[in-house]
């Protein structure tokens, strides 16, 4: 019986669970959609919401995408919650710019 004691307790010791960082991503890329929505209206003005009105759809269709990729860049850097911050942040604002730039067509 004293043979069996030290081989649970070392089992134990090897059953530690990772810690999961995919919810800390999602809201960080819940919260870059929102800053990167945020930055239009910033820099023209209250006419942004007559052009959000007609490709609403389109900036929507960014939400999931802004959290899947916090919810990557946290997984791939496991849980440098500020890195995982400002590159998703700067992915998602540059994904927003693009179909900003696109639809309005500059």
């Amino acid at each position: 019986m004293q043979n069996v004691t030290p081989m649970l307790a070392r089992k134990d010791e090897r059953d530690q669970e990772e810690t999961s960082w995919s919810f800390p991503g999602g809201v960080i890329g819940f919260v870059c959609y929102w800053f990167a929505l945020a930055i239009p209206f910033l820099l023209y003005g209250s006419n942004t919401l007559f052009f959000f009105l007609y490709t609403w759809p389109f900036f929507l269709a960014l939400l999931p995408v802004a959290v899947v990729i916090g919810i990557v860049f946290s997984l791939l850097l496991r849980g440098r919650m500020i890195w995982t911050f400002l590159a998703t942040a700067f992915v998602v604002v540059c994904l927003f710019w693009l179909l900003f730039s696109f639809l309005s067509g500059w």
